[in-house]
Formats: structure tokens, sequence, C-alpha cells
């Protein structure tokens, strides 16, 4: 039997790989002759990817609830690992920190578009009895969420706006105290946090800590002002950075906004979300005015940050 240059030329590049690794060319050769072919459904575990639905209630709309959370548990998977290749690559250029914003971009965009399935595609009668037997689990809980916005941008711009000034001089650990979110799970009458929150901190709370100090000259903004300093940050850089600000900021949380006003906005007294959480003040991005950029933004656009994407987006609920 011949073989085509091209097969001698694999062969002999494969042979130089084993050698160098110590290993025995032949046995791997033995191994794949007597491997399956893989599968699409093996490859991805589909069988164990469609098995992890297990809804508490009979309501069939609860599926769908289940589902596109764990869709987009898998979309900020795949934004955090954009996030982990930006702050690991070395030396990290203006053309890949783009690419890879961008690509983060389109997991928000996507995920944003494709809210409207919660704003319009549960029966809201079914969802507001299945709801109850979450408590107090909320989509207040994602860790890969936070995850993002602290790779996003410096950790006091996360912190609540009333305090950012006042703690921007302050440690990782101070400044976690007045996460801006932690704000949205506290009880209003008393002050007191809510089961979701303690929940929340006690799993995620070292992590984000850990990964505040970590990020704080490798976070998008201080990288941004890196690029900025040595005159390398591009047109292109800064438009993706104001994209993912308004995708993460304003877009993202008015989407679950405006499912909230459908589901919950109830006469005479709005209904709560699941887990407590004062979805009225927390939701909306005007009260939050949480900025990721605020270097990259007008005086005006700070100033009425939101407030255009708030007033489009209501007038379709």
């Amino acid at each position: 039997m011949n073989f085509t240059p091209e097969i001698e030329d694999r062969l002999a590049r494969l042979q130089e790989k084993y050698e160098a690794m110590g290993q025995d060319m032949t046995s791997y050769l033995d191994g794949l002759l007597h491997a399956d072919f893989l599968t699409y459904w093996d490859y991805i575990h589909l069988d164990t990817l469609l098995s992890l639905q297990n809804p508490k209630t009979p309501f069939p709309d609860e599926h769908i609830f289940i589902i596109y959370h764990q869709i987009t548990e898998l979309y900020f998977k795949l934004a955090l690992h954009e996030c982990e290749q930006i702050t690991a690559a070395q030396p990290l250029t203006a053309a890949f920190f783009t690419a890879r914003l961008k690509r983060i971009n389109r997991y928000f965009e996507a995920l944003t578009q494709s809210f409207e399935i919660m704003v319009d595609g549960m029966d809201k009668e079914q969802f507001l009895k299945f709801r109850m037997s979450l408590l107090p689990a909320s989509g207040f809980q994602s860790g890969q969420y936070r995850m993002i916005e602290i790779y996003a941008t410096d950790f006091v711009n996360l912190v609540v706006a009333d305090k950012r000034d006042e703690l921007k001089n302050a440690t990782i650990e101070e400044q976690f105290e007045y996460l801006y979110w932690k704000f949205g799970a506290t009880e209003l009458s008393t002050g007191k946090k809510t089961l979701t929150l303690k929940q929340f901190e006690k799993k995620y709370g070292h992590t984000f800590i850990e990964l505040g100090k970590a990020s704080i000259a490798h976070n998008f903004y201080a990288l941004h002002k890196q690029f900025k300093s040595a005159s390398t940050a591009t047109p292109e850089l800064e438009n993706e950075l104001r994209q993912l600000d308004v995708n993460v900021n304003v877009n993202w949380p008015l989407s679950h906004y405006k499912s909230a006003v459908r589901y919950l906005n109830r006469e005479p007294e709005e209904i709560k979300a699941t887990g407590g959480t004062n979805w009225q003040k927390y939701l909306p991005p005007r009260f939050q005015k949480r900025i990721f950029y605020p270097a990259l933004w007008s005086v005006e656009e700070i100033e009425n940050w939101g407030k255009g994407w708030v007033d489009s987006a209501l007038k379709s609920v």
C-alpha cells in the first residue's frame, strides 16, 4: 500500500510528537484502530444534558423555566471562558481584547433577544403557582453572572452608588459589604439579609472576594486604562467596552424587569419576587446606575443612564 505525501508527512510528525514525550506511537495507533467512531450525542453528552430537568411541580411550563435558566448559565460559562482568555493573554493586544469582547457581547445579545421566552413564553397563572415551590431560590443567585461583573470592571464600580466615592480606596473585603446586589435582597423594613442572600454569600462570598483581588490589575477597565496610557486603545476596543456596558447593565436587567412587570405587577400590591428581592428598585438601570466604564461615557449619558432604553422597552410591555 502506498501512502500519499500528506499521510507520510503526518505520520512523521506524529512520530516526532510521541518520541518527544517518550511514548510509542504504535501503541497509540493500535488504540485508534480499535476505537469506535465518535457520535454527536456522546460528544456533547446529550442524554445527560436532557436528563437535567427536574421540575418540582406538575405544571408543564416549569420545564420552560428550568431549561431557559440552564441555557442562561451555559451562555454565562461561554462569557467567562472569554474573560479568562482576556486576562490570561500574554501579551494582550487590542485586537485580541476586542475580538473576545465581541464574543461576550454576542452571548449577552443572544440572551437578551431570547428573553422574550420568559416575558411572554409561559402561562402567567402556572408561573405564579410553580414559583412558590422554588423558595428561597432565585436567579439572583447566579454566581457566574457576578463573576462576569467582577472581570468587567473595578470592584468599586459594583458598590452601591451612594457609597462608591467613600469606598474608592477601601479594600476588596470592605467594598464587598456594599455591593449593589446585596441591597436587592435585603428586607426594606428591617435591613436584614434575606435567606436568599445568606445562601448566596455562604457559597460564593470567598470566591468573589478572591476574584476581585486577582482582577485589580487585570479587569477589563484596568486593562483599558493600561491601553489608554500606552496610546494603544483603539476606537473598536472602546466601542465593544461601551456595548458590554449597555448589554450587561441595561439590556439584560431591563429584560428581567419586563418579565417581572408582566408576572408580578398586580394591583393593589405588587407580588414579591422569589427570594424576596426588591425587583422594583433592583432591576431598573436608572436606579442602580451601575456603569463599568464611566470614563467612556459623557456626563449627560451617565445622568440619564438606561432611561432611553427603559422608556423604549416598556412601551412594548
